[in-house]
């Protein structure tokens, strides 16, 4: 017989110290950005922060997902919400904005600036951050866009952050991966955005 029996104040002791034993909280990877993370135009659980969620459980990795995306907001909405991913302690934060400033023709120095106040604040707080960049239609002018598309490589380099300079490269060339507006993901170009950060999020996780 290998079981080993205790006196009742020996159980009660264990017993105690089995409940009084904190749960490790689950660190936190907010998904920070407008549209293209809040799921617009797509049926609930089918954004990329969803997929991402799922991709991370496939492969062992125990973290939770926050989807703190709100549709049509600049780089100026994502400051003034800084505060709230902050509140959260994010583990780390894929920051995904400034899309809807090239579209509004906001100034270019005007969304560096915001890029890189949120990306030195969160790094400042503690947490990781992976910069996700997205490119305009080329109507816009090959001097904007391409000012533009620098905007993502400076701020990743001045930070000291990984980067995905484009995060639509592998989606435009799929077919029924873009909604019939030509802006947003659909359900299957969702996927293929997370699947985009997952390379880029395995080095900084931990099992």
């Amino acid at each position: 017989m290998f079981c080993r029996f205790f006196p009742a104040p020996a159980v009660l002791f264990f017993s105690l110290l089995m409940y009084a034993a904190p749960h490790r909280p689950v660190p936190v990877i907010d998904c920070f950005g407008d549209s293209i993370t809040a799921g617009y135009g797509v049926a609930p659980g089918k954004s990329y922060p969803d997929d991402l969620q799922t991709d991370l459980e496939d492969h062992g990795y125990r973290y939770r997902v926050v989807n703190s995306g709100i549709s049509g907001n600049t780089t100026k909405d994502g400051l003034d919400r800084l505060k709230d991913v902050l509140a959260l302690h994010p583990a780390i934060v894929i920051v995904e904005f400034g899309g809807n400033d090239g579209l509004r023709g906001i100034p270019i120095t005007d969304t560096r600036r915001n890029l890189d106040t949120m990306v030195s604040t969160l790094l400042h707080a503690g947490s990781k951050v992976i910069l996700a960049g997205i490119t305009l239609p080329p109507n816009y002018g090959p001097d904007y866009v391409r000012q533009f598309n620098q905007t993502f490589t400076l701020v990743a380099a001045q930070c000291h952050v990984p980067l995905i300079p484009n995060i639509y490269l592998h989606v435009y060339t799929v077919p029924d991966a873009i909604q019939d507006d030509g802006i947003h993901p659909t359900a299957k170009g969702a996927q293929l955005v997370a699947d985009e950060f997952l390379p880029l999020l395995k080095p900084l996780l931990h099992k």
